[in-house]
């Protein structure tokens, strides 16, 4: 179902027919680097997880992640949404692209767009978000969004440490 509109984008729920473009987003070398491995290797546990974890957010919360598709030609190529993260107090806004669509301006584009449905539809504030000590990149993405790095902190299943980005003001 589609959700949102940009000039150039369609953000849409996701479907299990969306599984061989998630298998592909999750086993991104950038993406197991920066947000974590998912243990997805097949297309049939892409279909299991988009339905065990993706989809059922949007009954469950009213949000969740978003399949990202362009205008023209409609290819999927990212995903970007909102997250009611255990260990967080606020919920999150997070981002994914596929190497060949990022540097293009469409992570800027979709999270501006879901952090204006969160704020005005969902009446979600504040909002925040989180990266890895490393991603310097979607830091400053976020930062360009409103966003400023607050402190570092540890999430319960997390490995190690992350940036927490809180509003600027």
């Amino acid at each position: 179902m589609e959700l949102l509109k940009t000039d150039r984008l369609i953000i849409q729920e996701f479907t299990i027919n969306d599984a061989p473009f998630y298998y592909a987003l999750v086993n991104d070398p950038d993406w197991i680097k920066y947000i974590g491995k998912r243990n997805i290797n097949s297309i049939l546990e892409a279909e299991q997880y988009l339905t065990t974890k993706i989809i059922v957010s949007y009954k469950k919360f009213g949000f969740g992640f978003y399949l990202v598709k362009t205008k023209a030609g409609n290819h999927s190529i990212g995903t970007v949404g909102l997250i009611d993260r255990e260990g967080m107090d606020n919920v999150e806004v997070g981002f994914a692209f596929l190497p060949s669509f990022r540097g293009k301006g469409y992570a800027y584009e979709a999270t501006k767009e879901i952090m204006n449905y969160a704020s005005t539809e969902l009446k979600i504030d504040p909002i925040v978000a989180i990266t890895d000590l490393e991603n310097t990149k979607s830091g400053k993405l976020l930062e360009r969004l409103g966003l400023r790095f607050d402190k570092n902190i540890q999430l319960p299943d997390f490995e190690k440490p992350s940036k927490l980005f809180i509003p600027k003001n």
